[in-house]
């Protein structure tokens, strides 16, 4: 006869077990390093069994939609960023649609963007900062980043367009400003809040690679309307695939809760009815009064939502983020040391940042100079050779992207060096899985590539 224990006991031994689990399976994985044969590469996600046990309890418990793990993780997300309001989505790219197309609804009246306004944005970066612009029938105004290149690719070093250039650029039919933070790299977002707000015109942070990052001792993402995160396995966190939308302004919380569900008028968390008070009370559009404000739409919407098997990977992961940020931090500042020698002898570019940043860093980047002994293709071959993963700055030049080539929109200037970046940029990591053995050789790897390259 099988002697059964109760919920609670056989919830902790299957809790245990996973522990166990994640002891045999990836706990010994991750430690083990062996030089020019493990591969290191540019992002990865690090986790430990509490992650994992998190997940089967969410899982054992059958909480597969958005419920009481997404609301938590919202809670604390808001707490680490500092708003006032954070809502969960799929991921980081569904975050910037919601933003933008959050701001195109005719519920904000005069403040809402038609089509056809300008949205200013950088031309070099990931594609989905850009693409929710175009998609909402909006015209992109494509700026370049940093200072006037010099002819050596010197005016680089933040990545990010200059609060000038992002000034300069503006006009009458600016309505918006959606821009990165540059692989955690902040841009002056708080001068550049404050003179949106002067002209009405909407800041939206994109600080999907930015989680951590402070500018002038605040947090970036609490400057403009609306800030975006990913928490895809790449980034500072991860929930498998997810990301999130800050915001402090109530109106603009419900129309991105609208149009991430279904674009409903209704705005009960799940699993709660009547929230107002008068769900059968209601007059909207054309429907008969008291039809249920549940099924009332009142925008048109999409199904972006996460669940909470990937919010509880998140609560797991968020309460390791001051460590990883500091890991972070750390093997930037390694590198840093490193290769400063190989940009006083006029070989690279380092990265820069401007007074009171605060960078939490996604990655390193490199930019090869154009009189350097080497070209990029020879560097990057080279770490790749020795199973050391890089990654181009995303798309580099947009505009050179066979996606948008012969789209709608605007360009300041020459751009040059959104190309400089496209030809000679390029990152390596700097992820909490690179412990000190990964970095020493990292950097040993570096410096024999010198050797060969500028050796006499």
């Amino acid at each position: 006869m099988v002697d059964y224990m109760d919920e609670t006991e056989l919830m902790n031994k299957i809790l245990g077990l996973t522990s166990e689990y994640y002891k045999i399976k990836h706990a010994e994985t991750a430690k083990k390093f062996e030089p020019g044969k493990t591969y290191i590469p540019a992002s990865g996600k690090v986790f430990d069994d509490s992650e994992l046990r998190s997940v089967v309890k969410c899982a054992l418990e059958f909480s597969i939609t958005a419920n009481d793990y997404a609301t938590a993780l919202e809670k604390k997300l808001a707490e680490v960023f500092g708003t006032k309001f954070c809502l969960l989505t799929n991921s980081g790219s569904s975050a910037n649609l919601l933003a933008i197309a959050s701001l195109c609804s005719p519920r904000l009246g005069s403040k809402a963007m038609q089509p056809s306004d300008e949205v200013i944005t950088s031309a070099c970066g990931f594609p989905t900062t850009v693409n929710p612009i175009i998609q909402n029938g909006l015209i992109p105004v494509f700026i370049d980043v940093d200072n006037e290149d010099n002819g050596r690719g010197g005016g680089l070093g933040t990545y990010n367009p200059t609060y000038e250039t992002i000034v300069s650029a503006v006009t009458e039919k600016t309505k918006a400003i959606m821009l990165a933070h540059t692989l955690g790299n902040p841009y002056d977002a708080e001068r550049l809040s404050k003179f949106a707000k002067e002209k009405g015109i909407w800041l939206v942070e994109d600080c999907c690679d930015a989680l951590g990052s402070k500018l002038n001792g605040r947090g970036v993402g609490t400057f403009g309307d609306i800030a975006t995160l990913s928490m895809y396995p790449a980034h500072h966190i991860t929930i498998g695939e997810g990301g999130a939308l800050f915001t402090n302004n109530p109106l603009l919380k419900r129309e991105i809760a609208s149009y991430r569900d279904w674009g409903r008028d209704c705005w009960c968390e799940a699993g709660k009815d009547n929230t107002c008070g008068k769900r059968f009370k209601w007059k909207l559009g054309e429907l008969p009064f008291g039809y249920d404000h549940k099924y009332i739409y009142s925008t048109i919407g999409y199904n972006l939502k996460t669940t909470d098997l990937n919010a509880a990977m998140g609560l797991a992961q968020v309460e390791k983020l001051p460590q990883f940020i500091e890991a972070r931090k750390k093997n930037f500042s390694e590198l840093y040391k490193h290769m400063k020698q190989y940009e006083e002898k006029g070989y690279v570019i380092l990265p820069k940042w401007i007074d009171g940043a605060e960078p939490s860093w996604f990655g390193f980047l490199i930019s090869v100079r154009e009189d350097a002994p080497f070209k990029r293709a020879e560097f990057v071959e080279f770490l790749e050779s020795r199973k050391i993963g890089m990654r181009m700055l995303f798309g580099g030049n947009l505009l050179k992207q066979p996606a948008y080539i012969g789209i709608k929109c605007r360009k300041v200037g020459e751009l040059k060096n959104a190309d400089f970046v496209m030809n000679n940029t390029f990152w390596i990591g700097v992820h909490p899985g690179i412990d000190k053995e990964r970095m020493e050789y990292i950097k040993k790897t570096i410096g024999e590539f010198m050797i060969r390259k500028t050796k006499k």
